[in-house]
């Protein structure tokens, strides 16, 4: 599959020369490939309020955004042209989707985001815009055209609900049809127009804003520090100025927040738990009747394992994580763990030793019986 996803290019060349550096155009990346589900079936996931959906109306200077869920009516009451219907993460519900996400494994699962799919009728847009992350765009049934510039003009129209760029210009064009992919870097100025009904697949990457990182890391310490202490003042003087903070105070309080550090296991331990936890509109299916540890170790050693789409497993060194959980795993165990994670599925012989772990996963919905 690779000979055609990269247009040739071997995943090495591929990061050399054009991840996050240039946009790459892909003709028939993926042979016969036209979808992985009708329109129909699309409306009625954007439906369910487990999963994140928005319609978006409108062209040049006037848009509008809604979020879902949806229902039926809402789609009967729209034009017949100039709107487009995203759903995120598919590839929680949807095997083929899921199976599509791995074909990108020669990425780091740490950076992997979801497959969202946009869904539109003739003249359906979400605008002239840029993103923050690397994507590809590939494309299902029907056509898009892609308009791209890497101009740095990157005002936006006031008052949208939508971060749409105020002048486009674009310097390259084409149409996609069924099979082909435009992979994007970052703050690359990007339009997609549908030429006809048809739905594009966009494998999105997370790139985390310093501010969020830093934001998440101290809600992080605030959840695993522990200082000791308390301010204490046992040679306080009467001060000249009752409402002035004396530079003693100032001292001591901030010696005492300089106690605040952290190394480079923390860093780890924080990484881990913050890339695999799940968004918050993420929930599991736990069984309705879980079998008993003994019957699912037996099931487990005949069939083998595989992680539920919505679970996320990342190791770093000897320490693993698990939606948001943090672990360290016998020794015996890590080379499986370690296949676990990079495949997402363990086969039969390799699932003894992590038995005690498997079964408290397969409980909360994480993992499941691979299927025969």
């Amino acid at each position: 599959m690779l000979k055609t996803l990269l247009g040739g290019l071997s995943p090495a060349r591929f990061l050399r020369e054009y991840w996050h550096k240039r946009p790459l155009l892909i003709r028939n990346a993926l042979p016969g490939f036209a979808g992985l589900i009708a329109p129909a079936e699309l409306l009625q996931l954007a439906d369910r309020d487990d999963i994140e959906s928005r319609l978006i109306q409108g062209q040049g200077q006037h848009w509008r955004l809604d979020h879902g869920p949806f229902a039926a009516r809402d789609f009967r009451r729209l034009p017949k042209t100039d709107w487009t219907l995203l759903v995120q993460s598919i590839n929680h519900v949807l095997p083929e989707a899921d199976a599509l996400l791995r074909h990108f494994d020669f990425l780091p699962h740490a950076r992997l985001d979801d497959v969202m799919v946009s869904y539109a009728v003739p003249g359906g847009s979400v605008g002239p815009h840029v993103d923050s992350y690397d994507v590809f765009l590939l494309q299902g049934q029907g056509h898009r055209r892609w308009q791209i510039s890497l101009q740095e003009d990157l005002a936006l129209l006031d008052d949208m609900p939508l971060k749409i760029l105020r002048r486009f210009q674009p310097q390259e064009e084409w149409v996609l049809g069924p099979g082909d992919m435009l992979y994007l870097p970052p703050q690359v100025a990007h339009h997609g127009v549908a030429e006809d009904h048809c739905t594009t697949y966009s494998i999105g990457f997370r790139a985390p804003a310093a501010e969020e990182l830093a934001h998440a890391f101290l809600m992080h310490l605030q959840d695993t520090l522990t200082l000791e202490g308390r301010y204490a003042d046992p040679d306080l003087v009467v001060p000249r100025h009752a409402g002035e903070i004396s530079r003693a105070m100032l001292t001591q309080i901030e010696a005492m927040i300089a106690r605040i550090q952290w190394n480079t296991r923390d860093i780890a331990d924080f990484t881990g738990r913050y890339l695999s936890d799940p968004k918050p509109s993420v929930f599991f299916d736990p069984p309705d009747t879980p079998l008993s540890p003994a019957a699912f170790g037996k099931r487990a050693m005949q069939r083998g394992v595989a992680l539920d789409p919505r679970s996320r497993l990342l190791f770093s060194g000897t320490q693993f994580f698990i939606n948001g959980e943090s672990f360290s795993p016998a020794s015996a165990q890590r080379a499986a763990l370690r296949q676990l994670a990079d495949t997402r599925q363990l086969a039969a012989p390799r699932v003894q030793p992590l038995l005690a772990l498997l079964h408290p996963w397969y409980c909360a919905g994480w993992l499941g019986i691979a299927s025969a």
